[in-house]
């Protein structure tokens, strides 16, 4: 379970660090090209990828596809996390599952059993209450914008990330690095572009703010992996402790540490978003 706890605390972390960026003025395209850099190498330290097993026949459409929304994930991400706070954007991202379980359902045609046709509904009208505001409290569609692309997003990601993991060409960590490299030369690219436009200017508060980024980014995915092999005969002990775990611990710190205002809908939103999880991974338990 220490797997489990340490993937918790790095992913929940990296959404504090987003929401402190706005208060120190942060450059995110800047933190976030670092933050793959960062992660390429992290990666390259401990999965010790082939790079010589890439080939042409490699799944290069996933590749350059993910390399692209990985880092517009991450800024829309951090603009959720700015306008909207922690509690909301962690939810937005882990309901996010939604998108494979329905993939999962239409274009690789699994069956669905009754908990997870519960689970799908709960979640729709828990991401519906999560998201409503007070009719006092601004909910432009701008804000919404956010949290809906954090939302589909990461669906698409996992989505993705999947079909790699389904390449048995390649190991599955050194696919990983391949499109982490992928994604720090787009984040490089784009950041050029901006600092030849005058639109930012390079500082190094932003290196080292990517690099402490890139550190906890990548330590969520390499202690959920470590989970998932710690408890290779119960993943879906895994997939729910993480899931319950982040919402539960953003919205901790989300109310308390940040001050983040909910009213009773997205409390009982919040509610509703643990129930589906939790219908999900007994949906899970029923097909085994």
């Amino acid at each position: 379970m220490i797997y489990i706890i340490l993937s918790i605390l790095c992913s929940v972390t990296v959404a504090i660090l987003l929401k402190l960026a706005k208060r120190y003025q942060i450059s995110i395209i800047q933190a976030v090209t670092v933050n793959y850099f960062a992660a390429l190498t992290l990666c390259f330290l401990f999965f010790k990828p082939d790079i010589k097993l890439v080939s042409a026949d490699a799944p290069w459409p996933i590749y350059i596809t993910l390399s692209v929304l990985l880092p517009s994930i991450f800024l829309f991400l951090a603009a959720s996390v700015k306008n909207l706070g922690i509690v909301k954007t962690d939810i937005a991202q882990r309901l996010s599952l939604f998108i494979p379980i329905l993939a999962a359902y239409f274009i690789f045609k699994e069956d669905f059993n009754t908990f997870k046709i519960i689970g799908l509904a709960i979640g729709f009208v828990a991401i519906v209450l999560t998201f409503l505001r007070k009719p006092d409290q601004k909910n432009g569609k701008g804000n919404l914008l956010y949290p809906i692309m954090v939302f589909v997003g990461f669906g698409v990601i996992d989505v993705l990330f999947k079909q790699i993991a389904l390449y048995k060409e390649l190991p599955y960590t050194t696919s990983l690095f391949t499109v982490f490299c992928l994604s720090f030369i787009v984040s490089l690219l784009i950041v050029i572009a901006m600092v030849i436009l005058g639109k930012i200017k390079l500082q190094l508060v932003n290196a080292v703010c990517g690099l402490i980024l890139g550190f906890f980014n990548f330590g969520n995915i390499l202690f959920y992996m470590k989970a998932h092999k710690a408890l290779a005969e119960n993943p879906s002990t895994v997939f729910a402790a993480m899931n319950l775990g982040v919402i539960i611990t953003g919205t901790l710190i989300g109310v308390i540490a940040f001050k983040e205002k909910l009213s009773k809908l997205n409390y009982a939103g919040i509610v509703l978003a643990i129930a589906a999880v939790i219908f999900i991974t007994l949906s899970q338990n029923a097909v085994r």
